[in-house]
């Protein structure tokens, strides 16, 4: 775990601000790039955890886009949780960190970015909590309607 506090100080906006990308989608777009991650699969996480509301608030205390718990948001940057782009940039961060740790198995990263990386961590794939495996299926459901979608060319229309 201790790699994963420096990764996480090296990921961290200093003192630079952080870029203006204008909206949600947008904001995907480039910190999935930024951080090498798949927009398709920060945009599936998206879509189950606030169906792009960026005001949800989860009976559990999640905020935002990204559903981020107070303590995590704090952890990844995002002081205004509310605020779009601090969200996505924070959610971000925090699945970079969760793809090294589960070495970019996207079952386990949904898991953990739902139940906590330490109890994902502890029990890996023998989850069988059915909220987990029902949230898991949906974000992988999401992801690869993503996927295709963005796979697919854009058809020409003809006059």
């Amino acid at each position: 775990m201790k790699w994963a506090l420096l990764i996480t100080a090296l990921l961290l906006p200093g003192t630079q601000a952080m870029a203006s990308c204008g909206g949600a989608e947008m904001c995907v777009h480039y910190y999935a790039a930024h951080y090498h991650v798949s927009s398709e699969f920060i945009s599936a996480l998206i879509d189950v955890e606030s169906g792009w509301n960026p005001r949800a608030i989860s009976p559990k205390r999640a905020m935002g886009l990204m559903q981020l718990m107070p303590a995590t948001a704090q952890r990844f940057g995002a002081f205004d949780p509310f605020n779009v782009e601090q969200n996505i940039a924070a959610g971000t961060r925090y699945v970079t960190v969760l793809m090294w740790e589960f070495r970019g198995d996207l079952r386990l990263v949904s898991a953990a970015y739902y139940a906590g990386d330490h109890g994902i961590a502890r029990v890996r794939l023998n989850c069988r909590d059915p909220e987990i495996v029902a949230y898991v299926q949906a974000v992988r459901l999401r992801y690869e309607i993503r996927r295709a979608a963005e796979s697919r060319p854009l058809r020409r229309s003809t006059p």
